[in-house]
């Protein structure tokens, strides 16, 4: 019954928004729009989700811990006033009718909760990018643009020597052919959890990487501390979240979220017993929790 009265209300407050009878504040750029600023210049981003509003609200998510220092961050990024790094938002703040009926419901109950948390922490006389350009294609009820918007997004990195910094698990392009257009893969490989209580080593292994790297980064809200910290020293960031299995399932013309086994494989050993010995090459950096 709470779910039920709850649906009622984000139904109800968000069709206040789509009719025009309030206003929302928050303005957000296309893909199309950001992909191409990230294809004609050498601009980073770092994208915001629902789980990183909810861990800048100092609660916890499926793969961190809540973390104060974190959820600090978070509140500065979301105001960067920097030209150089494009901050992303999801684009929920109008009309959601291009969004296949679950990700309405979705995005409705997530804004019920959080809609004033968006307007008070962002900044709302710039124009944010859109961080849906690596969640093309479960969000949308029609997915024809995905294929387009994914062949875009293959520009940024193609004939650069790109580095993963990604959970175990992640396998980023492992399988498939979405970063075949890059010049060279390596790889810092961190813990699929609570990915910040080991930042400081993250950041260090980071930094001994060469300046003319496109870093790529799927490490949940941990990457968002990361793309900013890696982007005031020089580097090129992308923060690329969940972009493979976006693809993934893109591939599969999947309508719900199927596991994606390479997901499970994690240590060297499980690695090799699934043949994914490239995979364990291109690791240049492991970084690991300390086992209490």
């Amino acid at each position: 019954m709470k779910e039920f009265i709850k649906d009622i209300l984000a139904g109800m407050v968000y069709l206040l928004y789509k009719s025009g009878l309030v206003k929302s504040r928050l303005r957000v750029a296309s893909i199309d729009e950001t992909l191409e600023e990230l294809i004609h210049t050498e601009k980073s981003i770092v994208r915001f989700g629902d789980s990183d509003i909810v861990m800048m609200c100092g609660r916890t998510t499926i793969v961190q811990e809540s973390a104060p220092a974190l959820s600090e961050k978070l509140k500065k990024i979301l105001h960067y006033d920097d030209e150089g790094l494009m901050v992303g938002i999801p684009d929920i703040f109008g009309d959601l009718s291009q969004y296949s009926a679950r990700s309405r419901k979705f995005w409705k109950k997530h804004l019920l909760s959080f809609r004033k948390v968006y307007e008070r922490q962002c900044n709302t006389e710039k124009i944010y990018y859109n961080a849906f350009l690596s969640r093309m294609y479960y969000n949308y009820q029609n997915k024809e643009n995905c294929g387009r918007w994914l062949e875009k997004f293959k520009l940024v990195w193609k004939d650069r020597k790109i580095v993963f910094v990604e959970g175990a698990g992640t396998h980023n392009g492992v399988g498939n052919d979405l970063f075949d257009g890059a010049e060279s893969i390596e790889r810092i490989v961190c813990p699929p959890y609570n990915a910040f209580y080991v930042y400081g080593d993250i950041v260090e292994s980071c930094r001994k990487v060469p300046k003319d790297r496109l870093f790529l980064i799927s490490l949940g809200s941990t990457a968002k501390a990361l793309t900013a910290e890696l982007y005031e020293a020089g580097y090129r960031v992308i923060d690329i979240g969940n972009l493979d299995m976006e693809y993934e399932w893109y591939l599969r013309k999947a309508s719900d979220k199927p596991k994606i086994e390479k997901h499970s494989v994690i240590g060297r050993q499980a690695n090799e017993e699934a043949g994914y010995d490239e995979y364990l090459s291109q690791i240049i950096t492991l970084i690991e929790l300390e086992k209490e």
